[in-house]
């Protein structure tokens, strides 16, 4: 048995719309931390960005084959192969750019978290993480061009 407890809640962020993987480039998010845990963000302020690693409360679907985006024109592929929510364990990961740290929180960009979402750890983001020039299957070039095609190129 794993037991996790949150430090925190997403209390504003990413409103729903067409494309939330688009919107949430667009729009801050406000993470409260819990008092107890209030004291692990000295020093965060010196970083740009972040991981959040939360639970995705409102997802209880698992499909262990899907196609990206549910596209009928995407190839189907393995729910480890895709950063979709219908997960066996609904755990997100985003890298997070960090706007402020405050007495009770902090305010990040690109969260794709809603209100109300359980944080279960917050990690700065650095050079071990640096990956120059990923590997990755030719439907998420596709999928990324699509998205990303005014002002976000390609890594």
């Amino acid at each position: 048995m794993i037991t996790l407890r949150p430090i925190g809640v997403v209390v504003e962020g990413m409103p729903v719309e067409k494309s939330v993987e688009w919107s949430r480039w667009r729009n801050t998010s406000f993470i409260e931390v819990y008092p107890e845990y209030r004291e692990g963000l000295r020093g965060l302020g010196e970083y740009s960005h972040v991981y959040v690693i939360y639970f995705m409360h409102l997802e209880r679907r698992v499909q262990l084959v899907i196609r990206p985006r549910g596209r009928s024109d995407m190839p189907e592929v393995g729910v480890f192969a895709f950063r979709g929510p219908t997960r066996p364990n609904p755990i997100g990961l985003t890298l997070c750019r960090l706007i402020e740290v405050t007495a009770d929180g902090l305010r990040v960009l690109g969260l794709d978290a809603f209100p109300g979402t359980p944080v279960l750890d917050i990690k700065p983001y650095d050079y071990y993480d640096v990956v120059e020039k990923p590997r990755v299957p030719e439907w998420f070039i596709r999928l990324w061009s699509e998205n990303h095609s005014s002002g976000h190129p390609m890594p």
